[in-house]
């Protein structure tokens, strides 16, 4: 199955980082999240992505037009042209397609765009600001029991505050630091898409999360597949210095 990845958003609530850069660029350790995402997928045997660009799309297709220059020793010989030799070679078994979906697009839109790239058969989908340690293949699995059009990863975020528990008189009879979950479960992407899918979005204005999935959802073919594991979007710069300390702790739990 073919993975698709939407990286064409301005990522505005992460500004400080995405206005010389897509979000999915930003850094997390050494490695763009977008490289961690596709690592991970690839550890599952997913190899083949297609990704959804517009926001400074070129900076992502120079990344992966020079991607052994970004990730592996070199030597240039000025002797002779500036040949570049290109030491500890790290060649990773992907093939990506690169498409530029428009710089306004919303995401249904950027998904319709890319339609016949997935050669009408299944194909993953994500988001290029969220990491995970979601068991890709029991998700696969998971969506193929259900007869599903549409399988969104279900997850139960941590709470950005205390929560409390008041009685009457005003006497505190409870206190939980940020709980897990008090949210409820909520869209975490790490999607599973049948073909039928395109047929539900009408065009660039389509928000993928409104319209498309709440048309699946009428006909009772959007399945939830409930993740009680790590999970952790990028949306703010405390959000990628959470994760970069995972990574330079050796703790990131999508590190497979």
């Amino acid at each position: 199955m073919k993975v698709v990845i939407l990286a064409g958003g301005y990522g505005t609530r992460i500004s400080e980082e995405s206005m010389f850069k897509p979000k999915p660029m930003i850094e997390i350790g050494e490695y763009p999240i977008l490289h961690h995402i596709m690592r991970y997928y690839s550890h599952y045997g997913f190899n083949e992505f297609i990704i959804c660009c517009g926001y400074k799309a070129n900076i992502i297709k120079e990344y992966f037009s020079n991607y052994f220059l970004h990730t592996s020793d070199v030597t240039f010989d000025f002797r002779y042209s500036g040949n570049m030799s290109v030491h500890r070679n790290i060649a990773e078994p992907w093939r990506v397609t690169i498409i530029d979906t428009g710089l306004y697009t919303q995401t249904g839109g950027r998904i319709k765009r890319i339609c016949k790239y997935t050669e009408n058969k299944p194909f993953l989908l994500t988001y290029g600001d969220g990491l995970s340690n979601v068991d890709l293949n029991d998700l696969v699995e998971f969506h193929k029991q259900h007869n599903a059009i549409v399988t969104l990863t279900a997850v139960q975020p941590s709470g950005r505050f205390g929560a409390i528990d008041v009685d009457s008189s005003g006497i505190v009879t409870s206190f939980r630091e940020k709980p897990k979950g008090d949210m409820g479960w909520v869209n975490g992407g790490f999607f599973v898409c049948q073909p039928d899918v395109f047929d539900y979005i009408d065009g660039d204005d389509s928000i993928w999360e409104h319209d498309p999935l709440e048309k699946i959802s009428s006909t009772g073919r959007l399945m939830a597949y409930k993740h009680h594991g790590f999970w952790s979007p990028m949306d703010t710069v405390r959000d990628k210095f959470y994760l970069e300390e995972l990574w330079k702790n050796g703790t990131a739990p999508w590190k497979l």
